[in-house]
């Protein structure tokens, strides 16, 4: 790629975000951040699916291949990445974000449906 002002800028913003995630704190509440929006996401969709009532087995068919599709690149090897000095594998963090959101959401359904349980 040509080395312009737009691809120079970018470069500079992606490692120094890359940089700034590094920090195991900052990584922590990006996941934290991740968690509670997946229960929040789950509440509106359950939300909104329950206003459609013609919608819910189409909502809920779509929300069962996203978590799959999202569970599949978690445990796949396409996500792996080498860590340098100790040789274990780590995933990237934006995998670690969407497994967390997936953890949220799926939390978030059972807290509903423990909801129109009782």
């Amino acid at each position: 790629m040509q080395n312009t002002r737009l691809n120079t800028l970018i470069d500079r913003l992606v490692r120094q975000l890359t940089q700034w995630v590094q920090n195991p704190w900052r990584r922590t509440s990006l996941l934290i951040i991740s968690l509670l929006s997946g229960n929040f996401l789950a509440s509106a969709i359950s939300t909104i699916a329950g206003q459609w009532a013609n919608l819910d087995v189409t909502i809920s068919l779509l929300m069962v291949a996203i978590v799959e599709l999202i569970s599949r690149l978690k445990y796949s090897n396409l996500g792996k990445s080498r860590s340098g000095n100790s040789g274990v594998s780590q995933r990237p963090l934006w995998i670690s974000i969407l497994n967390s959101l997936k953890l949220g959401l799926m939390y978030g359904f059972f807290l509903e449906a423990f909801k129109l349980g009782s």
